[in-house]
């Protein structure tokens, strides 16, 4: 298998799902990917993936659970959301993108943004509408260490400089 690009988050090299599924696509051009909606209640969603062979016969599986409103994603994509990390979890368990964990990028800086408390965004003060821009650019660039990382999100976003704890704790 060709080797996938990855990105690094706290020191582990993940896979994402567009580039598992895009994988998929060109390899096995006659097999399915299939989402199924187990239970939806007004704040969760249960979907199962199910990757089928040409003759229909399943071969790999992924279950991926959301709360609404858990991340600042999920406020308003917690279905969309669920049945990405659905489909990232049955393309892993069929074996695309394993080289260090079955979890992809998204579902483990999902995970990371839900063990950081979804109040985090508001501790920030970005305004929901950039919370994706800042994490993009504090995952991208944390290289460049905490105090840069601030103070360059403090001019970008002009965002408070009270924010310290809740970027170490993305770029840990």
């Amino acid at each position: 298998m060709s080797k996938l690009k990855t990105i690094n988050i706290k020191g582990k090299d993940y896979v994402e799902v567009h580039e598992r599924l895009k994988f998929f696509r060109k390899k096995y051009p006659n097999y399915t990917l299939e989402s199924k909606v187990l239970d939806k209640t007004d704040n969760t969603i249960l979907i199962k993936a199910l990757i089928r062979n040409e003759e229909g016969r399943t071969i790999a599986t992924g279950l991926a659970e959301e709360n609404k409103g858990s991340t600042f994603i999920n406020k308003t994509s917690y279905v969309e959301n669920c049945e990405t990390s659905a489909w990232g979890r049955a393309l892993g368990n069929f074996g695309i993108g394993l080289d260090t964990s079955v979890a992809s990028a998204d579902e483990v800086s999902n995970a990371i943004a839900q063990q950081n408390n979804a109040t985090t965004v508001y501790d920030l003060n970005i305004g929901d509408e950039n919370w994706d821009k800042v994490l993009s650019y504090i995952v991208a660039n944390k290289k460049l260490g905490l105090a840069k990382l601030v103070s360059n999100l403090e001019k970008k976003y002009k965002i408070k400089a009270n924010v310290k704890k809740e970027i170490s704790n993305i770029i840990a």
